[in-house]
């Protein structure tokens, strides 16, 4: 009998990103039932919702994967948006699910809350150290605050709040808004549709088309930034294991790095999606357009030696994935500008 057997699950964020994956994983698990949440049905920032869920839909364990998200040009346009919804959305949900009698919760923090200037890998020790990067403060601090309740809860009520930190995700499922997107999944639209016959031909693009440029601008992919800095990219399918084994595993508060433990730059990223893609046009480095923070490298020490998790996809078969996914998907993608 595992874990999961005869277990009632709730998944905030179950039609999302991250979530879908997660979804996906825990249904092979068979456990007693899993409800995923919604927006559209209950909103998350609203306590009358919250009370609503828990009260429709009691649960065992809680996967809390909501979050209101976006590349570093949405936090700089919204950053009272971005403070407020996943502040209220994350304390009023821990909050009712300790209420009503969940045993256990596991959420998705952020990887953009370790302090800006905190030394490389980054250590789930570091997090209080320093003031994270300020773009994506508002944003990132909201989500520091999983951190804060889950202790405070866990003092007061022996309440289990374990709180997960990933990398870089990406993979299938992900927003590819180039105003929201984060780089990959913007980079994976941009050359997919780069790479593709011109319109006209009868190809995709005529089938599809992308206000991301027109056709006579196929000959160029312009990237932002300069392409220096780095990031911990991880293919979220394997995220999804690391959380479903963080529910398995721990039974106390905990912080625990979900990531690759590898660095990689924007510019090796762009250079793996020309070759995965076929694309042979020009490529232009915008760099009056802002790099967000210049490294980042997890250490997953932790997630190694007591989860005993290590991310099983590499860099340029997850891109390869993503960008098969997405070329198939791309007509009903999250790809609205």
């Amino acid at each position: 009998m595992s874990y999961w057997t005869g277990k009632r699950v709730l998944v905030t964020g179950g039609g999302g990103f991250l979530g879908s994956h997660v979804a996906e994983k825990l249904r092979a698990k068979n456990p007693g039932s899993v409800f995923v949440v919604r927006q559209r049905d209950y909103d998350l920032t609203a306590e009358e919702h919250v009370k609503r869920l828990f009260a429709e839909h009691p649960a065992d364990v809680l996967l809390h994967l909501a979050g209101y998200v976006g590349g570093i040009g949405a936090n700089k346009a919204r950053p009272a948006d971005f403070f407020y919804r996943n502040l209220m959305m994350n304390t009023l949900t821990l909050h009712h699910a300790w209420k009503t009698g969940v045993q256990k919760v596991v959420a998705s923090a952020a990887g953009c809350g370790y302090p800006e200037h905190a030394p490389m890998p980054l250590k789930e020790a570091s997090l209080w150290n320093g003031y994270p990067q300020e773009e994506s403060a508002p944003y990132s601090l909201a989500k520091r605050m999983l951190h804060v309740q889950a202790n405070a809860y866990w003092r007061q009520h022996q309440f289990p709040v374990i709180n997960t930190i990933p990398g870089n995700i990406y993979g299938p499922y992900d927003n590819f808004d180039l105003e929201n997107a984060h780089v990959i999944p913007a980079l994976v639209r941009k050359f997919v549709v780069a790479a593709a016959p011109k319109k006209g031909s009868g190809t995709l693009n005529a089938k599809v088309p992308d206000p991301f440029f027109g056709a006579e601008k196929h000959e160029q992919v312009v990237i932002w930034g300069t392409g220096t800095p780095t990031r911990d990219f991880v293919y979220a399918g394997d995220v999804a294991d690391g959380i479903l084994r963080a529910a398995e595993v721990y039974d106390q508060p905990q912080l625990v790095n979900l990531s690759a433990g590898q660095e990689t730059s924007i510019y090796d990223v762009v250079t793996a999606l020309a070759a995965i893609t076929a694309y042979n046009g020009k490529i232009v480095w915008d760099s009056s357009r802002p790099d967000g923070q210049s490294r980042r490298l997890f250490d997953i020490t932790k997630a190694r030696t007591e989860l005993g998790w290590t991310p099983a996809t590499s860099l340029r078969e997850g891109l390869a994935q993503t960008v098969e996914w997405y070329r198939a998907n791309r007509a009903t993608a999250r790809n609205c500008e």
